[in-house]
C-alpha cells in the first residue's frame, strides 16, 4: 500500500547553467508542490500505513526551509532544477521517514518530477 501527503511553498530560484538568454536564468519564482509517499504493509492494529501526523512532522522543517526562500541560497541547491530539489529533499527525508518511496515536485500545475531514491 502507498499512501501520501501534500504540501505547497512558494520559491523563487534561477537556474545557473541554462544557456545565454534562457527565461530560467532570471529569477522567477513558483508555487511548488511537493508530494511524499510512503510504501509498506497496513498496521493490522492501527490500520495504516503509518499516521499522517508522522509525515507531516518530518516534512514540515524541509517544507519551512524552502518556503518563501530563494533556492539558490540553500547550501546543496545551488543549481535548484526541479530534479535536484527532489533528491535534496529525499535526502532530509530518507532518515526519518522510513518507508519513503517516491518524492513528487510540481513547479506549476503541468511540470514536474518524480524521484524513488534510486539514483542515490
Amino acid at each position: 500500500m502507498e499512501i501520501f501527503k501534500e504540501f505547497t511553498f512558494e520559491a523563487a530560484h534561477h537556474l545557473p547553467h541554462v544557456p545565454p538568454g534562457h527565461p530560467c536564468a532570471r529569477v522567477h519564482g513558483h508555487s511548488f508542490t511537493l508530494r511524499v509517499s510512503v510504501r509498506g504493509p497496513i498496521a493490522p492494529k492501527a490500520g495504516w500505513v503509518v499516521d499522517f501526523a508522522d509525515i507531516i512532522a518530518a516534512a514540515a522543517p524541509v517544507v519551512a526551509e524552502l518556503d518563501h526562500h530563494d533556492l539558490n541560497g540553500i547550501a546543496g541547491l545551488e543549481n535548484p532544477t526541479t530534479e535536484l530539489l527532489a533528491r535534496w529533499i529525499w535526502k532530509r527525508l530518507k532518515p526519518g521517514l522510513p518507508g519513503l518511496s517516491r518524492i513528487e515536485i510540481r513547479e506549476t500545475a503541468t511540470t514536474g518530477c518524480v524521484y524513488d531514491g534510486a539514483d542515490g
